[in-house]
């Protein structure tokens, strides 16, 4: 008779969950989920990842309409709404969930709906949706996959009907005329976009000197020109002192004296670990202030059997990540290889889009490495021309003595599908990685992919000039 009644349960079905949940099952575990809602996906099928990307591809397909030359032929002038717009992005949601359930029957994980909490290192209570009598099951690894929420500071009414946060904001009912986002992250720049697109008057409250500091200055100067290109103001350097709202709209006062007045405010500055229901004090975890908690390299936790993954555990917060972190724990309990998560490309979902991986110039600068820059503007690509997606670039960084890809930067369309040429170069071994891939290789003509031959050639141009 088994110790417990599973070898691994899983709090938690978004993307770390699901991953460890089907790679424990394939390896023969038995397995067993809990999710809080009464389908699976967690929070990126649901109010995160899925839905705000549908709602921004919806948003980019208005804008590429209204743009285009014959929609203005027509002399047509409509503006659809935030709602219309919202329930058309949704309709992937329940495709999601229904692909995503697929998973767990086929590789015969148990699924529990309801909310979990521990009892002890191997024994977790569950209050089940539908109300029935919580069950108990004990399993010999726990993995806590619960993922994040906005964080809500204590002294904002988010039960207003006017003040949301980037979850509440996919259930707004009405199409504010302005809109004030406070925190310029990358997800107050993505909905900036969104709103901006939108025709919706946008006012970015960045409490840092400049947008997304971590990427190239380059790519970050281009999102500032062309967010404010949009008509978003964006104000830098800025705090919150209080936010009032009533019926008429609500008004933000910034701790340098300004007050603004719009119909509704987005909060989206920072985000919270899901880890305030578990009950951890029983098994004496104790999450950091934002509700994250600490994993060693094998995501393992202080308690020996219990690990986390995902957005629980903090950076990078990324989907893509949290589905590798999910198979590369699995491994790790299983006793297999595994490769620890690094590399992960930054994906921006602005207007126009943003990826980027590897160094920045300002990073290979203060390291002192020789490099050279090869650039390729959208605008002189033969695709970019013919889509009419001629705003943006590809840039390169190299090394200019052994031509080894140190960065690769891209803003415009299809960012996020191009960076991952460069990505694939920079994980080659020795001589692999090097800027003569591009020039060495042929193309399909005319595609946006060619940008990496005509960025090639502008960086060695260069090289060879000195």
């Amino acid at each position: 008779m088994a110790k417990y009644d599973v070898d691994v349960l899983i709090i938690g079905s978004g993307p770390a969950g699901e991953s460890a949940a089907m790679a424990s099952a394939k390896a023969g575990k038995r397995v067993a989920v809990v999710e809080g809602r009464s389908t699976v996906g967690g929070n990126c099928a649901h109010k995160g990842t899925i839905p705000s990307k549908s709602l921004r591809h919806a948003v980019k397909q208005i804008i590429q309409f209204k743009t285009g030359n014959l929609f203005r032929e027509t002399g047509e002038t409509w503006r659809l709404t935030y709602p219309r717009v919202l329930a058309a992005a949704n309709a992937v949601i329940p495709k999601q969930v229904e692909l995503h359930t697929d998973f767990y029957v086929r590789n015969r994980v148990k699924l529990y709906s309801g909310f979990a909490s521990f009892i002890d290192e191997h024994t977790v209570s569950i209050a089940l949706l539908d109300g029935a009598r919580d069950e108990v099951i004990t399993a010999d690894k726990i993995i806590i996959a619960t993922g994040s929420r906005p964080y809500r500071p204590a002294d904002i009414d988010f039960e207003h009907s006017r003040i949301y946060d980037s979850d509440t904001i996919l259930e707004m009912a009405h199409s504010p005329r302005h809109i004030i986002l406070y925190g310029a992250g990358v997800i107050g720049c993505e909905y900036a976009s969104i709103f901006s697109g939108l025709g919706v008057k946008v006012d970015l409250i960045n409490n840092r000197d400049r947008l997304l500091s971590f990427l190239d200055d380059e790519i970050s100067d281009a999102l500032s020109y062309h967010l404010r290109d949009n008509g978003v103001r964006v104000r830098h350097s800025e705090t919150y002192e209080k936010i009032e709202a009533n019926e008429r709209g609500v008004t933000l006062y910034l701790e340098s004296g300004k007050r603004i007045t719009a119909d509704a405010l987005l909060w989206c500055n920072g985000r919270s670990g899901n880890t305030d229901k578990l009950n951890l004090q029983a098994i004496g975890l104790e999450p950091d202030h934002r509700g994250n908690l600490t994993v060693n390299e094998q995501y393992q936790t202080a308690v020996e059997n219990v690990y986390a993954v995902g957005d629980v555990v903090g950076w990078p917060s990324l989907a893509s990540a949290s589905f590798d972190q999910g198979r590369a724990l699995a491994a790790a309990i299983l006793g297999k290889p595994y490769q620890e998560v690094a590399g992960v490309p930054t994906g921006i979902y602005t207007l126009p889009e943003i990826s980027s991986i590897g160094k920045t110039e300002r990073e290979l600068t203060e390291a002192k490495v020789p490099y050279e820059v090869g650039r390729c503007l959208f605008k002189n690509t033969a695709r970019g021309q013919i889509s009419g997606e001629d705003v943006g670039m590809l840039k390169l960084l190299f090394h200019v003595d052994t031509g080894q890809l140190l960065g690769v930067h891209c803003f415009g369309a299809e960012a996020a599908e191009i960076v991952h040429i460069g990505q694939a170069i920079m994980s080659q071994p020795g001589e692999g990685n090097n800027i003569n891939f591009f020039l060495n290789t042929t193309f399909n003509y005319p595609t946006m992919a060619e940008a990496y031959r005509l960025a090639a050639l502008d960086g060695t141009n260069r090289t060879s000039r000195s």
